[in-house]
């Protein structure tokens, strides 16, 4: 399908195929019509274009990703494929990290993204000093440049053990409400984290931000701060939207004592992203020296979760860094993979959400579906089913924005091949 040809003013794109649940509409897969005009989805019929049962998806939303360590591999790759390995090494880069080498490596980021399909995006950004004061304008350079075609959100990210109420990062939480920005921190299980959430909590209230979190991202089942970030927020009374990412740990609990679990998170109120790749590529990596092959996925107890009714999303998280060592922030790849990875085929039949309007709602993106009234901001593939579309990358697909096609030109890695050469 030429899209650059299609006939001027209104449009209707008819015999697609699109999931039922994105239509308000029980059932999988169904056959309808899309309407365009002026940019917007419509319920009122245009020139009539034959897609001959091409699936049509809205544009995705990415709420967690990593733009500021994205594609440093080449300078900075992770030495034994562990956790470990994978901190040390990108805190060692941070000294790189200088407001060019940011800029350029996540524009690259943003440009794969928008290519692939993905209209807003949630950004951690690690934020120890004095990195905040490096990384945060060159995200708002980008945001502003970006308008129009990804909305981001940047949420600040540090390790629990550094944080303090009355400290350094009193002054990093003043610059992520002036970015309005969302409070985040990594959770670990240390003697005072008690404490210490209560004290983000209480940062995060007076400035009105949410919060997102790193929780659980071990196979060690004795890590459960997620229990404890879900007890403090009910016993703070925080009212601000709570998301977790990772949970890994869950996966290797006892059944009850994780279910338990999900119970308390179900009462908070806690919103949940699941980073299937990521996970996949650290959790349960054998030593270096003793390669041996990984019994455990890492992904965490989603089916679970959503019986309960906690909001589930998926996300993509880190792209060519010491963290996960692939990826392109292509939202495709990560539904497909989710689909495998957590067994979300022979399941509930809404899972398309967690890819698109769940993680939009969750952040407070606009909303992007395929309603009337909605952007006509819509993924185009050449598959009619389901079997179809996780069968292929479906590299020719067709993306648009306000209802025209856009450039799929991915960038050159070549492009950023200065970095290393300076580093």
């Amino acid at each position: 399908m030429d899209f650059r040809a299609l006939p001027s003013g209104p449009i209707t794109l008819a015999n697609v195929t699109v999931p039922a649940c994105l239509l308000g509409q029980a059932g999988d897969l169904i056959r309808t019509d899309v309407h365009i005009a002026d940019g917007t989805l419509t319920d009122t019929p245009g020139t009539r274009v034959e897609m001959a049962r091409a699936m049509v998806l809205p544009c995705f939303a990415d709420m967690h990703v990593h733009l500021d360590k994205g594609h440093i591999w080449p300078r900075a790759s992770n030495p034994d494929g562990s956790f470990m390995g994978a901190l040390t090494t990108v805190r060692a880069d941070h000294a790189n990290w200088s407001a060019d080498d940011l800029r350029s490596r996540m524009e690259f980021g943003l440009n794969c993204a928008y290519a692939h399909g993905t209209r807003a995006v949630r950004t951690h950004l690690d934020s120890i000093p004095p990195q905040p004061q490096i990384t945060w304008p060159v995200f708002a350079e980008l945001r502003a440049a970006w308008a129009g075609r990804i909305d981001l959100q940047g949420v600040c990210l540090i390790g629990c053990d550094s944080f303090s109420e009355d400290g350094d990062f009193r002054v990093t939480a003043d610059l992520v409400a002036a970015h309005d920005g969302v409070l985040g921190m990594v959770t670990y299980p240390v003697p005072d984290l008690r404490d210490r959430l209560e004290g983000f909590f209480r940062l995060a209230a007076a400035r009105g931000l949410d919060a997102d979190f790193h929780v659980d991202e071990t196979m060690d089942a004795s890590s459960e701060t997620l229990r404890l970030i879900a007890e403090v927020a009910m016993e703070v009374g925080f009212d601000g939207r709570i998301v977790v990412g990772h949970c890994c740990s869950l996966s290797t609990q006892d059944e009850a004592r994780a279910l338990d679990t999900l119970d308390l998170v179900a009462r908070a109120g806690l919103h949940v992203v699941s980073l299937p790749m990521c996970n996949l590529y650290l959790q349960d990596r054998a030593p270096a020296g003793a390669p041996s092959t990984p019994r455990g996925r890492g992904v965490t107890l989603v089916h679970e979760m959503k019986a309960r009714g906690i909001p589930v999303s998926f996300a993509s998280d880190n792209t060519r860094d010491p963290f996960y060592a692939y990826g392109d922030l292509d939202m495709l790849e990560v539904m497909r993979q989710a689909t495998r990875i957590a067994h979300l085929d022979h399941a509930a039949t809404d899972w398309a959400t967690a890819f698109t309007t769940q993680p939009a709602e969750t952040c407070g993106f606009a909303r992007q579906g395929l309603a009337s009234g909605d952007p006509a901001d819509l993924v185009i593939f050449n598959a009619r089913e389901w079997t179809e579309l996780y069968a292929r990358p479906q590299s020719d697909r067709i993306v648009l924005r306000k209802g025209q096609a856009i450039d799929r030109t991915l960038p050159a890695y070549a492009t950023l091949d200065h970095l290393w050469e300076t580093s």
